[in-house]
């Protein structure tokens, strides 16, 4: 698989950086017909480094004059289960509720085509930015699926570049296509519309 896994974080980032304030990139160009969703897969063991690189990325990018949207899936499940009025009860009671209660609250409250995916869309226009960045997958498996959340960010994010950056591998395997392995190890789904950044050229 076409990846940076084996070259420093920081030069990933750095490669990421000109790619992303390319004209090519953020007019969506050589991409057909097809959604601009894009994936960055990184080591796991690189999260916490990643947690800073995203907002020092955003900075640059904005500075040259390219507007970005950062937003980690993490904090929108809890700001939906605060508006829910549920987050204090849950954080209170969770060594206590069963497992498949938990998982069903959580997978209810924070449900990609009614939940998530309409705050992301009121977050989009309240930015009105050139460019989003999700983070913060890892944290909210398994309620919330990559594939998911993609699928149904086809119906907001329009034209607007997207980028998620995925702790594993997403990897193309011939004549069955794309697919995303949560932490290298946990497949998540076959997702094919999204293009693996690092085959990108500005």
């Amino acid at each position: 698989m076409p990846s940076r896994a084996d070259e420093p974080i920081d030069q990933t980032f750095d490669t990421l950086y000109e790619v992303i304030r390319s004209e090519r990139f953020l007019e969506c160009r050589g991409l057909g017909k097809d959604q601009p969703f894009f994936i960055s897969a990184f080591h796991p063991a690189l999260q916490t480094r990643l947690d800073s690189l995203v907002p020092s990325l955003a900075t640059r990018l904005s500075n040259h004059g390219v507007s970005v949207l950062v937003l980690d899936l993490y904090d929108l499940t809890v700001e939906l289960l605060k508006t829910r009025g549920i987050w204090d009860r849950l954080i209170e009671k969770e060594s206590e509720i069963p497992k498949d209660r938990f998982f069903s609250t959580m997978t209810n409250a924070t449900a990609p085509d009614d939940q998530l995916v309409p705050l992301i869309a009121a977050k989009l226009a309240d930015a009105d930015c050139s460019v989003l960045l999700i983070t913060g997958v890892g944290l909210v498996y398994p309620y919330l699926r990559s594939h998911n959340v993609l699928e149904n960010l086809q119906k907001v994010t329009k034209q607007t570049p997207t980028l998620l950056f995925f702790p594993g591998d997403y990897s193309y395997v011939d004549g069955k296509g794309s697919y995303l392995k949560l932490f290298g190890t946990l497949p998540d789904d076959r997702y094919y519309r999204a293009f693996n950044i690092a085959d990108f050229r500005p």
